[in-house]
């Protein structure tokens, strides 16, 4: 499976590549090259963060990304040359995804009580989703891929989900009734896309599905103030829910 970042190694020692694009056989494509198996003129190349994080990389790994090299390859020159090319695709991805931590909601301090201007946090996110129209997850997917076009969006969606999700199905289903942890799943998966989408620099224009939500800023925001806040909302369908804390218990619930 193609990672970002992937390239062609040239017999001519010169590196092909484009931003978004992680799929070697669409590189030989857009190039037109021949790839016959017999007279090989280029080298299929990864370059990939250690750790599988491209918010946090801990040092990038050069793979050559099939079984054998042609005679011509000589390895020292062509990682060199990769990674001056690598050095100027992370620049552009820093451009959309700058180096951050990521946070968890229920590792930071909930507030002592749910005030007003929670509330009306609350009522801003779900004003959003009525006006999304689809589910939010499949807005911020698009909207994002559309930008990046990469697995690193895929890459970015797993990492949040390992930090947070498995403190949440073990916590929040103890905090709700079993019957009603079913049909809130989703609305908690929308916070989750909404803090994830957050974390790229996507044009306000980009954003797609929010055309009937007003401002000019990110337009799932009341999802991540709460999120920064420690605070992640569930919806059954009939009532909210607000969660906080290690055990991500019910701070609030009722109808908005």
């Amino acid at each position: 499976m193609c990672q970002a970042f992937s390239c062609l190694f040239l017999k001519n020692g010169e590196v092909l590549w484009r931003f978004g694009v992680d799929s070697h056989e669409d590189l030989i494509r857009a190039a037109k090259l021949l790839d016959d198996g017999r007279k090989q003129t280029f080298v299929r190349v990864e370059i990939t963060p250690r750790n599988g994080s491209y918010l946090r990389p801990a040092g990038w790994v050069y793979r050559v990304d099939q079984a054998d090299t042609p005679k011509w390859y000589r390895a020292e020159f062509a990682e060199e040359e990769c990674r001056k090319a690598h050095a100027e695709w992370l620049k552009k991805l820093r451009a959309i995804l700058p180096e951050q931590d990521i946070i968890d909601p229920f590792g930071v301090p909930p507030p002592n009580e749910i005030t007003p201007a929670h509330l009306a946090l609350l009522r801003e996110w779900a004003s959003v989703g009525a006006s999304v129209g689809n589910s939010v997850g499949n807005s911020i997917r698009a909207s994002v891929r559309a930008s990046v076009r990469t697995s690193v969006v895929d890459s970015v969606r797993n990492s949040v989900r390992d930090s947070v999700l498995a403190s949440v199905w073990a916590s929040a289903r103890a905090s709700i009734k079993a019957s009603v942890w079913a049909s809130v799943w989703g609305s908690v998966w929308d916070s989750v896309w909404a803090y994830i989408g957050s974390l790229f620099r996507v044009p306000r224009v980009a954003w797609k599905n929010t055309e009937h939500i007003p401002g000019d800023g990110y337009p799932f925001q009341p999802a991540v103030d709460l999120w920064h806040q420690g605070l992640v909302p569930s919806y059954d369908g009939m009532t909210w829910r607000l969660h906080g804390g290690p055990d991500v218990r019910v701070l609030w619930e009722g109808k908005i």
